[in-house]
């Protein structure tokens, strides 16, 4: 595996995690001694890790696109939008990790569900 930088790293890991190739996001690219910050799941990467999993088997199909990534120093910032279902407006998601030696050792996750008629003209991206 070539040197990747932690912003190629941050992306690799949820580009497999959308394709259920999870075991392989993890083994590759996360330190099990780190944390989650998922208020869904208990401590552990273990956990949050099965948890992707069974999301994988309940939407095998979800879209996955990112809008921007940020990096300074050790953390990343990836604004994505989900889609769970195909013509649904889906949700905005940010998930910030923390780096050490070039696995992840820390990660947080949030996310806000698109609204079909927002009076925000702007739109969401």
């Amino acid at each position: 595996m070539a040197d990747l930088n932690n912003k190629e790293i941050a992306v690799q890991f949820l580009k497999l995690v959308i394709d259920g190739e999870i075991d392989k996001a993890y083994n590759d690219y996360v330190n099990f001694d780190g944390k989650h910050h998922n208020p869904y799941f208990p401590k552990g990467f273990s956990v949050l890790k099965e948890g992707m999993k069974e999301n994988h088997v309940q939407f095998p199909n979800k879209q996955f696109n990112i809008k921007n990534i940020l990096a300074d120093g050790d953390l990343v910032a990836i604004h994505s939008h989900l889609s769970f279902k195909e013509g649904e407006p889906g949700m905005i998601v940010v998930h910030l990790f923390r780096f050490k030696d070039g696995k992840i050792v820390e990660m947080w996750d949030c996310g806000q569900p698109i609204q079909a008629n927002s009076p925000n003209t702007d739109g969401t991206f």
